[in-house]
């Protein structure tokens, strides 16, 4: 009896395993911010190819590069989307569970935006003011104090005077990651300025986000922080810039440090917060999961990702051609990143 049990057991490992290694299907996991981009290569690649539609979710940066780092196989994602770029303790994890080749490919940029319901009146507001609005603690007679700033009003008399409501994405979110960087720890220079704190208590109070309700996590999902902003035109949220390009008709993008979040002020840079996207590949998958070098090459077509290709389209804020030209070259040799091209 006992060897026919092991025999069963056997016999289910094996057909499991058939199952398996019989996907045909890419498997992409990563950045809510990519995911629009991706989709729509994704149907392009369904529609002109031999090959099944890719199969995408949406778990947001870390959570997808989690996903992604857990190991080879199957039943491990293929590729994984990114708006900031792996870390290397990221790249670290996947070589400790046996991911060894991993490409890199950036695919444009995009820009982070304040956004507001239509309706609502014109915002301009500064990356210093707005660290003032979402820091946890800010320096008030030379020390550091929990923020009592309940209005923008507080912080300047140029600002709106109404509370400070602000939904944005969680910490898994490679779009709050880029925020911080961008925004909280280019704002907090000024304010900090001959305060003395350690380097670690520094960066803390740069990045730390307030929880006493002014600064809300909403979430991956930015189709629920539209309809926040349509119940208050005084709410804020903050997006991808393909996003707010998408849903224009709803929202609009409030004016950072001067400047519009416009196409042609994220190509120029001359809007400050913006930055690069990407997308990382296993290597080891490449040859097993049908299609995946021909997924890779028509992501990284001029028709694609061009100045005039549907990506650009779609919002995506298109590399100039030195740069795709590189990164196209990535994807076709499968150029393995290492720790030395993270620092």
């Amino acid at each position: 009896m006992i060897k026919k049990t092991i025999a069963l057991a056997a016999l289910a490992t094996v057909a499991a395993a058939g199952a398996a290694e019989a996907r045909d299907q890419i498997r992409i996991v990563g950045s809510s911010t990519v995911y629009p981009f991706a989709t729509v290569v994704a149907e392009n690649f369904g529609k002109t190819t031999e090959f099944p539609t890719p199969v995408i979710e949406s778990t947001g940066s870390g959570g997808g590069l989690k996903l992604f780092c857990a190991g080879v196989g199957t039943e491990h994602p293929d590729i994984t989307n990114a708006s900031r770029r792996i870390k290397a303790s990221e790249l670290e994890m996947c070589k400790n569970n046996g991911v060894e080749g991993v490409t890199e490919v950036r695919v444009g940029y995009d820009g982070i935006v304040l956004a507001s319901d239509k309706s609502a009146p014109e915002f301009s507001v500064s990356r210093e003011q707005l660290w003032q609005a979402l820091a946890a603690q800010v320096p008030v007679d030379g020390k550091l104090v929990d923020n009592p700033n309940t209005k923008w009003s507080d912080i300047s008399s140029d600002l709106p005077n109404a509370e400070i409501e602000v939904l944005g994405p969680p910490p898994t979110s490679g779009t709050r990651d880029a925020f911080v960087e961008l925004v909280m720890e280019e704002g907090c220079e000024a304010p900090l300025e001959g305060i003395e704190l350690s380097e670690d208590a520094h960066e803390a109070a740069c990045a730390t986000m307030r929880e006493d309700g002014a600064f809300i996590e909403a979430g991956e999902n930015d189709n629920l922080i539209v309809q926040k902003l349509q119940a208050n035109p005084n709410a804020l949220g903050i997006f991808g810039y393909s996003f707010l390009e998408q849903n224009s008709d709803a929202i609009k993008g409030a004016s950072i440090d001067g400047e519009k979040p416009t196409f042609e002020n994220i190509a120029s840079g001359a809007y400050p917060v913006s930055r690069p996207l990407f997308f990382y590949v296993k290597n080891a998958h490449v040859g097993t999961i049908p299609g995946m070098d021909a997924y890779l090459d028509e992501f990284t077509s001029p028709r694609a990702w061009g100045p005039d290709g549907y990506l650009a389209d779609k919002g995506l804020i298109p590399m100039d051609e030195a740069e795709r030209e590189k990164f196209r070259d990535q994807a076709t040799n499968l150029k393995g990143l290492t720790m030395d091209d993270l620092k």
